[in-house]
C-alpha cells in the first residue's frame, strides 16, 4: 500500500502549525471544487486535499499520523496495511474548520478516500475498516453558493448536551463535566437557570456551538414560582396561639423566622430575598412560607381542662361565609 504524504498534499511543513493547515486548504478547496474547477483533474486533487485536511486538522490524528509516518516501513513487514484486522479507531469526529465555509459531509458523499485513509483512519468514521454503518463525517469547504465570487456565511451546526442540577444549585449556579463528541468538556451553570433554559457555549466543540439544556431536578420542599419560592412549616398549636420564633429551611441554609400570636393556618408570610436570583442578575426572588398547624392530639383529661378557656374565649363561627 502506498503512504500517503498529507504534508504535501497540502503543500506544507510538518511543522506547520494549525492556522497553516487551514489556510492552506482552504485555498486549495476553492482552486479544486468541482463546482469552479471543471478539470477533471481537479476533482482527484479535491478529494485528497479533503482527506489529507480530515487527518491533519485534528491534532489527536495527526500525532497518530505522525506516528505512523516514522514507523511506517516498519508497519509494512509486519503485515499492517494488507488489508488485515489493523483497527485504528478512535478518530471518530469531524475537525475544527472555519465557521463561514464549512459544512459536515458523509462518509458516503465523501467518497474516493484512498485505501490508505480506509486502512487507517477511518474505522470511526463508518467507513467499513470496522464493520461499517456508522454515520461519522468530515468537513470539507463548500463553494456551492458561490455569489459574486464570494461565500456566504455557513454556520456550523451546534452540539447538544444535557445537565442536571438540584435546585439548591440554581441557587448559587453549578459546573459540571458534559460529554461531547467523545470529549468531557466543563461548563459552567448560572445560578437563576430555569428548567429547559438553554445555555450557549460559542465556539464550543470543533468551531461550532454548544448548547446545554439544562434540567433542574425537583425539590421536594419547595415549590418555585419564577424566582420566589414556596414551601410550608408545620407549627403546634401553642406556636400558632402564643407566637414564637422557629426555623425555617431555605435553599441557602435555615433561618430564624418570627411567628405572631394567633398566627392562622395556611397564613402566608414573605420572607424577602430568600428565593432564587434572577438570571443575570443580582436581584433574588422571595420565599413564601405557608403556615400549617398540627393540632395535638390529647387525651380526655387534656380536653376537660381546655374546655372552659376555649368556653371563655368563643371562637366566631368560620363557616357563616359559606352559608
Amino acid at each position: 500500500m502506498e503512504y500517503k504524504d498529507y504534508y504535501a498534499t497540502l503543500g506544507i511543513p510538518k511543522t506547520a502549525s494549525q492556522a497553516e493547515i487551514k489556510k492552506a486548504y482552504r485555498k486549495l478547496a476553492r482552486e479544486l471544487h468541482p463546482d469552479t474547477n471543471k478539470d477533471p483533474a481537479a476533482e482527484k486533487r479535491f478529494k485528497e486535499a479533503n482527506e489529507a485536511h480530515a487527518v491533519l486538522a485534528d491534532p489527536e490524528k495527526r500525532k497518530q499520523y505522525d506516528d505512523l509516518g516514522a514507523n511506517w516501513q516498519a508497519y509494512q513487514q509486519t503485515g499492517y496495511g494488507s488489508g488485515g484486522a489493523t483497527d485504528w479507531g478512535g478518530f471518530g469526529g469531524a475537525p475544527g474548520g472555519t465557521r463561514w465555509t464549512y459544512r459536515t459531509a458523509s462518509t458516503e458523499e465523501m467518497g474516493g478516500f484512498s485505501d490508505f485513509f480506509r486502512q487507517f483512519f477511518a474505522g470511526a468514521a463508518g467507513t467499513g475498516a470496522r464493520g461499517g454503518g456508522g454515520t461519522g463525517g468530515f468537513e470539507y469547504v463548500d463553494l456551492s453558493d458561490l455569489a459574486g465570487g464570494r461565500a456566504r456565511p455557513r454556520s456550523i451546526p451546534s452540539a447538544q448536551a444535557t445537565a442536571e442540577v438540584t435546585l439548591a444549585e440554581v441557587a448559587t449556579g453549578a459546573e459540571r463535566l458534559v460529554d461531547v463528541n467523545g470529549r468531557r468538556l466543563h461548563v459552567k451553570i448560572p445560578a437563576g437557570v430555569a428548567d429547559g433554559s438553554k445555555v450557549k457555549l460559542s465556539g464550543a466543540v470543533d468551531g461550532g456551538d454548544l448548547v446545554i439544556t439544562v434540567r433542574v431536578r425537583p425539590d421536594p420542599r419547595f415549590e418555585r414560582d419564577g424566582t420566589n419560592l414556596r414551601t410550608e412549616l408545620p407549627l403546634t398549636l401553642a406556636e400558632a396561639l402564643l407566637g414564637a420564633e422557629v426555623p425555617v429551611t431555605t435553599l441557602t441554609g435555615s433561618v430564624k423566622l418570627r411567628i405572631r400570636p394567633n398566627t392562622q393556618n395556611g397564613q402566608e408570610i414573605t420572607v424577602k430575598g430568600r428565593g432564587l436570583p434572577k438570571r443575570g442578575s443580582s436581584q433574588k426572588g422571595d420565599l413564601v412560607v405557608l403556615t400549617k398547624i398540627v393540632l395535638p392530639k390529647l387525651d380526655e383529661e387534656a380536653r376537660t381542662q381546655l374546655e372552659p378557656i376555649l368556653n371563655a374565649n368563643p371562637q366566631p363561627d368560620p363557616r357563616k361565609r359559606l352559608s
